[in-house]
């Protein structure tokens, strides 16, 4: 597998990338974490007034796998379950967090929810696969 390199595209937090989501995240190098704040918009959607589950997917992959590169560990998502708890609207202000939970020589196991308030919209749990 290639060497993981950040040419600032990515769709979710890329600076370079005029079509991706723009979001800012902030790494907790003590505690491991991993925050950031988004607002999605109208061409975020889904149904109509929803939130599309495949951009809070996005969001929750990517706390995770930033997280563990953030950290020293170079590592891509193998494995993500997504439990949708709650619906949101473009325009509604949401938490990303992540965090790590376990590492191992080939393994990384993580999760990362999104709140809206005090509402947990969704969360996550993933394995990532050490590169």
């Amino acid at each position: 597998m290639k060497e993981l390199r950040d040419n600032q595209r990515c769709y979710v937090c890329g600076t370079e990338n005029t079509e991706g989501l723009g979001v800012h995240f902030e790494i907790d190098h003590d505690a491991r974490s991993i925050s950031a704040r988004f607002t999605p918009r109208e061409v975020h959607q889904g149904f109509e007034g929803i939130v599309h589950g495949g951009v809070l997917s996005a969001l929750l992959d990517e706390a995770m796998a930033k997280l563990s590169v953030a950290l020293g560990i170079p590592a891509v998502t193998a494995e993500m379950t997504v439990k949708f708890k709650a619906p949101t609207a473009p325009g509604e202000e949401l938490l990303i967090i992540g965090r790590l939970l376990e590492e191992t020589r080939r393994l990384v196991r993580a999760e990362a929810r999104v709140e809206r308030g005090p509402v947990l919209v969704a969360e996550a749990t993933g394995k990532l696969i050490r590169i």
